[in-house]
């Protein structure tokens, strides 16, 4: 049995024969089927992969592989792949199939990749706890009583789990980071714009962007840079030059740190993930580096601006599953009327129909000046405040999560409370900038706690140098 530690040492192993493409996906493909029960996969690509297996393999023996030759990739369900069913975990897109791959799909597949399946997340990556999925909750690897995060939750559990060497998920508020810090992975948001959005179901367009979920911070890094650049089918990725991420690593360099008070402070914080945090960043200081606090007052608002501006982009985005144009019509509809309301009241679920309503209502005449125009101006506010931040300093520093993972149903009958589960990470979404969050120790549960670093646009290098030192 192969045991994958990083890309760069697969890469040795395969060049040296000491195992080939296709008994990796076979160890894959045995190793999803024996641990089903965490319900990570929601379809594996068993013929797919062992062909692009036999590729890999000959191109290696002729010395013509690419950087990610051999690696076993799992996307998650709203990622699009060419001739593979995507459905974003809802039943409104059951049986759908891609006509186009991604952008990022193609950038990995070209540094010849090995897609192995499509990961289980949150309905429409809304949630943070993976409980919202039509085809059901996934397991946490490292006690399945406890949610994985969400709503890239398969994503980090095939990582966690080592039923794949990396995934690709997509963070609107903190869906990367949150499920990486509850499953003890390493989970990167690039910078808004870095990697194109081409080929992602969409939940909120000027929030979301994919990023991997990876053992490493070397690994994100390599992953990162092949599946950033501007792309011409996306107008808001940018042209901003994407560096050689892994020559940073190792740099030596002393950077200034600052942490948010008010976020080190919160009364929900768990004194642990507190503990632990702190104690890193007096790690950090030893090791040389300016480790300061801040003030940043507007704290208490940025899960509201969130809810309001991407539930009103999402009610917007969600308008196309209709019934009619494709994927799930409702076989009890009788007419035009009909077929609107019961498709989309039927195929969607609880929380993607309560966001709809919710964008629906900011958006509404009479509502929109109070919610939808007032949450742009605070969301000015944030980004203003956070670049002034990192004008002074080069990483912002906050616990990734108020705690650890918690158990199933603990928040299902609070909806507020689920949302405040993302009260660190919705900064870099509203914001743009880059984030990671890394394992920064283990709780006294015996479950993984995260440490979260910002950095300013198309920092991505510098993030990953600090954030490896940890």
């Amino acid at each position: 049995m192969y045991l994958f530690s990083t890309i760069q040492k697969l890469q040795v192993d395969l060049k040296n024969g000491l195992i080939n493409c296709v008994e990796l996906v076979n160890q894959a493909l045995s190793d999803i089927e024996a641990n089903k029960d965490l319900n990570a996969f929601l379809e594996v690509f068993s013929a797919s992969a062992l062909e692009q297996a036999k590729l890999v393999d000959e191109k290696i023996k002729q010395g013509k592989a690419g950087k990610l030759a051999g690696v076993i990739i799992g996307l998650k369900d709203n990622i699009c792949y060419k001739n593979h069913k995507v459905s974003a975990a809802s039943k409104i897109l059951e049986d759908f199939v891609s006509l186009y791959s991604a952008s990022v799909v193609e950038n990995i597949l070209t540094e010849d990749a090995i897609i192995i399946g499509r990961l289980n997340c949150d309905e429409f990556a809304m949630g943070s706890s993976n409980e919202n999925s039509a085809y059901g909750n996934v397991l946490n690897p490292l006690n399945k009583k406890f949610v994985p995060g969400g709503s890239s939750g398969g994503s980090a559990v095939a990582v966690a789990a080592n039923l794949c060497h990396v995934t690709l998920g997509s963070d609107t508020g903190g869906s990367i980071r949150q499920p990486a810090s509850f499953t003890g992975t390493v989970g990167f948001k690039p910078t808004y714009g870095r990697v194109s959005r081409y080929g992602l179901i969409a939940y909120a367009s000027s929030f979301d962007q994919i990023g991997p979920i990876t053992k490493t911070v070397e690994d994100a890094a390599l992953i990162t840079q092949i599946i950033s650049g501007q792309d011409k089918n996306d107008n808001t990725s940018s042209s901003h030059k994407v560096e050689n991420y892994l020559e940073q690593l190792h740099s030596g360099k002393k950077y200034k740190i600052a942490y948010l008070k008010e976020c080190i402070e919160a009364e929900g914080l768990d004194p642990e993930v507190k503990k632990a945090v702190l104690d890193k960043l007096e790690k950090l200081k030893f090791n040389g580096h300016t480790v300061e606090a801040v003030s940043f007052p507007y704290l208490e608002f940025l899960v509201p601006t969130y809810y309001v501006l991407t539930t009103a982009e999402a009610s917007s985005n969600l308008s196309r599953f209709d019934g009619i144009h494709y994927g799930y019509r409702s076989p009890n509809a009788t007419d035009l009327e009909s077929t609107y309301k019961k498709s989309r009241s039927e195929g969607f679920g609880a929380e993607v129909k309560r966001r709809i309503m919710l964008g629906t209502f900011v958006l509404s005449s009479g509502y929109y000046d109070a919610y939808y125009a007032k949450g742009q101006k605070v969301r000015n506010l944030i980004h203003a405040k956070t670049k002034e931040i990192l004008s002074t300093y080069d990483f912002i520093v906050t616990p990734s999560t108020p705690g650890t993972a918690f158990e199933f149903g603990k928040n299902n009958s609070d909806p507020i409370k689920m949302y405040l589960e993302d009260i660190f990470t919705v900064q870099a979404n509203i914001a743009g900038v880059p984030a990671i969050s890394v394992t920064c120790g283990l709780h006294s549960n015996g479950l993984p706690m995260g440490m979260q670093f910002m950095a300013n646009y198309f920092e991505e290098g510098k993030l990953f140098d600090l954030a490896n030192e940890v």
